[in-house]
């Protein structure tokens, strides 16, 4: 039995896609309220936050993946994140359960400099504190041998069908909308993106890595990384039409946030867009070496052919 814990996003979906497709149809989903991805997963609707729920919703699973994603909220987040981070770490201890932690960079700093697994940790807001603080909580439980888990840690996203992103939301709904797309901050620093697809498939065959486990690993990505004005045109090409763009500058999200809630929450993370994102995957592209990463132009392709 592997378990999916925060089933129903969009990098839990395809990490059960992807479960189902290579290693095992014995799948079990947890969340509140849980729908199946495949006809033979088992469903079990648990609160997370709740220790006899999370005890039961493990019990019995070879590999436990942690995938919970919470509305950005930082206090809901200060609040929910640690209670089900220590009630999952428990429950794997006790049922010698594998825990795989699907992390993001939050908690990096927001600087030009390469990231890297081993890079410290220098959160700019409570939203990275608490990041910080859900990896260092397992990586100590790892290190004191209470449980086998493994981090794989990814980058903004992009992808199909209902990604969630700033990049999908501002950039590619828009202009599959036919509106002009929104760039935050500058369009001519290098971002490093995720392809949601890659992100399960590459959870997936972390989890079933035997020699994956200790270790933190950061989730593949196209090495060969391009600014927006860059996957603007790509797109502009794929579609064969000029696409313009329209910069949202950090005053507009500084006067913003403090008459929207969500620009509010945004803010922590909308000073990151000033400086080169250079995600590093390379330790990941060496360990697997025929893992296929999806292109930038072929992910631009497939979003707008949706």
């Amino acid at each position: 039995m592997q378990t999916v814990l925060g089933a129903g996003g969009p990098i839990a979906d395809e990490l059960v896609h992807e479960l189902h497709r290579t290693y095992t149809k014995d799948i079990r989903l947890v969340s509140r309220k849980p729908s199946r991805v495949d006809d033979t997963d088992e469903l079990v609707a648990a609160d997370l936050t709740d220790t006899e729920a999370t005890r039961r919703a493990v019990a019995g699973s070879e590999i436990a993946y942690l995938t919970v994603g919470l509305p950005l909220d930082s206090k809901l987040w200060e609040r929910q994140f640690p209670v089900i981070m220590r009630n999952v770490i428990d429950t794997c201890a006790e049922h010698g359960t594998k825990l795989v932690f699907f992390d993001n960079t939050y908690m990096y700093p927001g600087t030009s400099a390469p990231q890297t697994e081993s890079t410290a940790f220098a959160p700019g807001g409570p939203k990275g504190r608490v990041r910080g603080q859900l990896a260092t909580m397992l990586l100590e439980a790892m290190r004191a041998n209470r449980v086998q888990g493994l981090i794989g840690r990814a980058p903004e996203f992009y992808g199909p069908g209902s990604t969630k992103s700033y990049t999908n939301s501002l950039v590619f709904d828009r202009i599959r909308a036919g509106k002009r797309p929104f760039v935050p901050v500058n369009a001519h620093t290098e971002r490093s993106l995720i392809w949601t697809p890659d992100a399960g498939r590459a959870l997936a065959l972390l989890g079933n890595t035997p020699d994956a486990y200790g270790q933190t690993w950061h989730l593949p990505i196209d090495p060969n990384r391009r600014t927006y004005a860059q996957l603007i045109e790509l797109a502009s090409e794929v579609t064969a039409r000029k696409i313009g763009y329209t910069i949202l500058p950090m005053l507009a999200f500084r006067l913003g946030r403090h008459v929207v809630k969500p620009l509010d929450e945004m803010y922590e993370l909308i000073d990151r867009y000033r400086a080169d994102n250079i995600f590093d995957s390379s330790k990941f592209a060496t360990r697997f070496p025929a893992f296929q990463v999806t292109t930038y132009r072929e992910g631009v392709e497939r979003i707008l052919a949706n």
